[in-house]
């Protein structure tokens, strides 16, 4: 391959291990593709090509020794800049924290680097995490590499963007409202909502305790497993997916809620989704859910007043450091009363369970869409927008915000493409820890389509 930038992160991986390729070849690579094209897609807020490079050579000294830290070892990545490393500058997409250099590291962080990732830089946020678009007001706006003028889906733009233009093998990001999920379906990457408390939120910025979560992406459910394996610590195993038969298991399609009002290209794409996982030999039923109605409100009355209550210091002292939009959200937080708030947290519970207890119970999994119209362009989601622009922004977080209220599991992987070009993506929802089930199903989709081996254009790059 004329360009290693190109393989999987498992791919990647074997190859480093195989003696086929070097570490330091896959983060010049990866670095000279960020040099093409930061300056479009403004993916990075950081990118320490020293501190990569030096990394990647030590890798590759133990290669040649015999020595492999883990299933990592070698691999360019690229996180959030939100997790936490001792003694590196992390901004949180903020003015407030621009400075802020803390003194611990991430546990996510460390079992990434204990399984011998390298970390190329930190990637492009929402300010503070609170944004579906990738839109901020501090540093300017993250942009797809699908097509600039659209938007790449938040809070972790930049993990979206970097993993699908191919300047890392895999992201982190954090999911408390579909952050995670939105960046990977707009950006045609495969990314997961972990079973909520499954990560450790050790040294990662806090948002909303009840609601946090942190997720990876990567360039297909197959790597999404190798570092959950990695992630988690706990002897799992995510990897089996590229073995495990998915024949046999079922698959609910909800018949409310999720498909009302979808666009006709984006139903196409789920239709034809659906046909290759029947043709896995999985069983596709419709099934009822329980009134989605509220969700989206009880998501806002446990979230916002957890993320003002973090917040409320910065207001008082420097409320003109935030963006407009920010600062009205968390704003809004302090206004919700304490009985509101734990009640939406008691119901969170019994909604949980009768999600378990009823579809989940039924199926192995539910097939959503990701989103039920086009990606927007960033015209419809800015603020000159007027009133529609509300509108935009609400409907882009209607599939992802109710799982998150629940707690529950959720993998984003691409189905087809509109008629714009952009990624059209399915949702697939879990139970508790089931995980393995969601990579399966996706692994098993993208193993008999090619919406992952397209590559978007990159400045100075051909597409391909």
């Amino acid at each position: 391959m004329s360009d290693p930038a190109l393989m999987t992160l498992t791919e990647a991986a074997a190859a480093v291990r195989a003696g086929d390729v070097t570490s330091q070849a896959l983060a010049e690579a990866c670095l000279a593709r960020i040099a093409a094209a930061q300056d479009t897609l403004n993916a990075f807020i950081a990118v320490d090509a020293e501190g990569a490079l030096a990394a990647a050579r030590a890798c590759d000294r133990e290669a040649r020794e015999g020595r492999f830290r883990g299933p990592l070892h070698g691999v360019p990545l690229a996180h959030k800049d939100m997790f936490y490393r001792k003694g590196q500058r992390c901004t949180c997409g903020s003015k407030i924290r621009a400075g802020f250099v803390p003194d611990e590291t991430a546990e996510v962080l460390e079992r990434l680097d204990a399984a011998g990732a390298v970390t190329l830089g930190t990637l492009h946020m929402s300010e503070f995490a609170m944004g579906p678009t990738g839109h901020n007001a501090q540093i300017g706006r993250c942009r797809n590499p699908w097509s600039p003028e659209h938007v790449t889906g938040g809070s972790s733009s930049g993990s979206g963007a970097a993993v699908a233009a191919r300047l890392a093998f895999g992201a982190l990001g954090s999911d408390t409202g579909g952050s995670v999920r939105l960046p990977a379906a707009f950006c045609g990457v495969v990314g997961l909502k972990p079973t909520q408390g499954l990560l450790s939120q050790h040294g990662m910025m806090g948002l909303s305790e009840s609601m946090d979560c942190a997720g990876p992406l990567a360039r297909s459910s197959a790597d999404v497993a190798v570092l959950m394996d990695v992630l988690t610590g706990q002897g799992t195993h995510h990897a089996d997916v590229l073995s495990r038969p998915v024949s046999g298991l079922t698959v609910g399609l909800p018949t409310s809620y999720y498909f009302d009002g979808v666009e006709p290209e984006v139903q196409a794409a789920l239709d034809a989704a659906r046909r290759v996982l029947e043709g896995a030999g999985v069983r596709v039923v419709d099934v009822d859910v329980p009134d989605h109605s509220a969700f989206a409100e009880l998501a806002n009355l446990v979230f916002t007043p957890e993320a003002a209550a973090l917040h409320l210091p910065w207001l008082l002292e420097r409320p003109e450091d935030y963006g407009p939009q920010v600062r009205a959200r968390l704003m809004q937080g302090l206004t919700i009363p304490a009985v509101q708030h734990l009640q939406a947290k008691q119901l969170r519970v019994l909604h949980a369970r009768a999600m378990i207890e009823g579809p989940l119970a039924a199926c192995d999994a539910l097939l959503t869409p990701a989103l039920r119209r086009r990606v927007p362009t960033a015209a419809e989601t800015d603020v000159a927008a007027g009133t529609a622009m509300a509108a935009t922004i609400a409907a882009v977080s209607d599939m992802t915000r109710p799982l998150s209220y629940l707690g529950l599991p959720g993998l984003v992987t691409p189905v087809g493409r509109d008629s714009a070009g952009l990624p059209v993506a399915m949702q697939l929802i879990g139970r508790p820890r089931q995980e393995a089930t969601l990579l399966a199903l996706g692994h098993a989709h993208e193993s008999t389509t090619d919406w992952l081996a397209a590559v978007p254009p990159v400045p100075g790059r051909p597409a391909s």
